[in-house]
């Protein structure tokens, strides 16, 4: 029986990102080394903004460019972009020590690398500082990840910690008040007061949030659905957190 061949990166240690947005994105960041484009996309007007970039582009047929991304779904466009390297705790409250209103995502089994890229978009569009997640299972910045961020990847900080109860309690020695969510809570998601040092935590879709996690939070609350399903998304429901803190906190400044 013949085992399958490993497919080797063709860049180790790099992130691959395909697709026009990801890719411009990741250039107006300054993180691409590398930019394969289509034949096809010869006249295309991305190539002007690497071109003012510094990034030098090298063209490749379709199946070329599908085999470095390892996809089909890449628009003529693939870069090579430097790994981004998490953080950790102690580095990202160092970076955040005197920030008004500092607001961290905290993932609590989030496996799904979609679901990663996605809440790394929500965080940037949205205006959270970084996001926290566990060293071991919980799904670490691929190219999936990095593709359906949308390019935030290159912005919005990754924090990984041993564990996130640990992580918790240190968060509440330095002033954060930490918001965790389930489905049975008697509080609505938007009854709370966001402003100050928070850190919201979105737990998985399967098993929602750890008990340890919850026992050590400050409030439990939900968003209440009135529709026929009973759960959201994780990444949807990180986004509508992000939302309404970033609404209570505008508010609050008027």
């Amino acid at each position: 029986m013949h085992k399958k061949k490993k497919r080797e990166r063709p860049f180790p240690g790099n992130i691959i990102v395909s697709g026009r947005n990801a890719v411009a994105a990741s250039i107006e960041a300054g993180s691409v080394e590398h930019l394969f484009v289509s034949y096809k996309r010869k006249g295309d007007r991305l190539l002007e903004l690497a071109a003012l970039k510094g990034v030098e582009a090298g063209y490749l047929e379709e199946d070329k460019l599908g085999d470095l991304c390892h996809s089909s779904n890449h628009q003529g466009f693939v870069a090579v972009c430097r790994y981004v390297a998490p953080l950790s705790l102690e580095a990202i409250l160092g970076r955040l020590k005197g920030k008004k209103d500092p607001l961290l995502i905290i993932l609590d089994g989030i496996e799904d690398p979609v679901n990663l890229g996605s809440l790394l978009r929500s965080a940037d569009a949205l205006g959270a500082d970084a996001l926290i997640t566990k060293e071991r299972g919980q799904a670490p910045l691929t190219e999936a990840a990095a593709k359906v961020s949308t390019g935030a990847f290159n912005y919005v900080p990754i924090v990984t910690v041993p564990n996130l109860t640990g992580c918790i309690r240190t968060l509440k020695e330095n002033g954060y008040w930490i918001v965790a969510t389930d489905a049975k809570a008697k509080t609505d998601y938007d009854e709370v007061d966001y402003s100050g040092k928070m850190a919201i935590v979105i737990g998985s879709e399967g098993f929602g949030i750890s008990r340890l996690v919850k026992e050590n939070s400050d409030f439990i609350v939900k968003i209440p659905l009135v529709g026929h399903v009973n759960s959201l998304n994780a990444a949807v429901a990180g986004a509508l957190f992000m939302a309404v803190a970033t609404l209570k906190r505008n508010e609050s400044k008027r």
